[in-house]
Formats: structure tokens, sequence, C-alpha cells
């Protein structure tokens, strides 16, 4: 009996199996997830449902762990922190709250990195010419923990897109995911308690809470208006005569 003769090595199945895996197919599919999850929330409003599907001060494990999973998949989802932050406080109190906001935050993160990292990395890093990103390509890749950490203790950086950031540069999960369960502690203990206290907007705690979210906000404006003048100010100056060279290399 005749064998199956093999097929070309250019045949039809593997033209299509390159083209389905290949970087910019991925970075197709990262964006239409990315937009997919955007329009959800705004459609539906996840978290709401995370307000009002516990009675008030819920508890029990399951209950936390329940709202920590539900927690994740809407901060990858660009449900916005302080919101679900807010609700955890409402509904387990200060400490159940933070330690379901964390474990939220954490699973949030992990997920976003992990979507960046299979999806979006191999087509996206040949991109990265500019200098600054170059710069900051460089700081997250040989020092990921203790820049993750500044980057998660700064209020003022998005957090979506600290998390894609960190995927397209080579940085570990182990410091991407330690940085991040220690850097949101104290950001996120303040909306907690905020929330747990919201009944009564007079205690020391709220107040403490809610002005050290507003101290926060505060300076994090201010060092990102000094960076941005500075930025602006170490740019180099075009030299008369001499053409502008490309971003991100030397002229061709």
């Amino acid at each position: 009996m005749l064998a199956p003769a093999p097929r070309p090595p250019g045949s039809l199945a593997l033209r299509c199996s390159r083209v389905l895996l290949s970087p910019r197919a991925r970075l197709s599919l990262l964006a239409l997830l990315l937009l997919s999850a955007g329009s959800l929330v705004l459609l539906y409003e996840p978290q709401r449902l995370l307000s009002s599907g516990w009675r008030p001060r819920a508890d029990g494990t399951g209950a936390v762990l329940l709202f920590a999973l539900a927690y994740g998949a809407c901060t990858a989802a660009f449900v916005p922190r302080p919101v679900l932050n807010l609700a955890a406080g409402a509904l387990f109190g200060s400490a159940f709250g933070l330690t379901a906001a964390v474990a939220g935050t954490v699973l949030g993160a992990g997920i976003s990195f992990t979507l960046g990292r299979v999806l979006g990395q191999d087509a996206l890093r040949p991109l990265l010419r500019g200098r600054w990103l170059t710069a900051a390509d460089g700081q997250l890749s040989r020092h990921g923990f203790r820049s993750m950490l500044a980057v998660r203790l700064f209020p003022g950086v998005p957090f979506a897109a600290a998390n894609y950031c960190a995927s397209i540069s080579r940085m570990g999960y182990v410091p991407f995911l330690l940085a991040t369960a220690l850097g949101t502690v104290p950001n996120t203990a303040a909306y907690v308690v905020a929330g747990a206290q919201a009944d009564s907007p007079g205690s020391p705690a709220f107040l403490f809470s809610a002005g050290f979210i507003v101290v926060s906000g505060l300076a994090a404006a201010v060092v990102a208006w000094r960076k941005r003048h500075r930025l602006r100010g170490t740019a180099p100056a075009p030299v008369p005569g001499v053409a502008p060279q490309p971003v991100g290399g030397a002229a061709r």
C-alpha cells in the first residue's frame, strides 16, 4: 500500500498557520480583545455590579475570593481601580477589603502582562526606536523590580498603561507581580479605608485617607509637570545646515 504523499512545505495550511501566528496577527487579536473589553465596560458598567451584587458588609473567604477574581477581570478590562477599591472597602471593611483589592490588582496586572507578552511583544519591540522609549525599555528590562515599584507608588501612571509597557520589555513575571503587590498597597489602602468609612465622613480614618488621596494626587501632578518641562529642556536643539536624523537610528 502506497504511503500518502507529504504535503509540500508551501501548502495552504502551513501558510495560513504562519499568518495566524505572526506578530501582526497576534497584535491585532490583542487590539480586538482590548477594544471588546472596553466596549463591554462602557455598555454594562461592571463596577456597579460589584457594589450592588453583594450585600453590605459581606464576609467570608469565598466572598472575598470571588470579589478578587471579579476585580482582576475588571481591571484587565479597564474598569477604574479607585471605584473598585471604594467598593471593596464598602463591602468588606478595611482589612478584608484591602486583601481583596490587592489580590485583584495583582491578578488583573498578571492578566494584562500575559496578554501583552504573548500577543504584543514580538510586534511592538521593533517599534521601540525613539530615545525615550528605548530608555524606558532599558530601565524596565535591567531594573524591573525597582522601576515597577516606583511606577506603582506613583499614582499618576495609568494602571493599564504600566502593565502593557512592562509586558513589552524583558522584565520577568516575578519582579513585575511582586512590585505590583507591594507598590499598590498605600494608594489602594487609602481608597479602601475611605470606602469602609464612607458612612462616617467625619471620622479620623476617613479624613486621613481622603487627605492622602488628595495629597498624593497633587504630588503626582506636580512631578508630572516638572518632568514634562525637564524633558522639553533636554531636547537637543536643531543644528543649522544639518538634516535631522530619523528617530531611533542613524541616517540611511
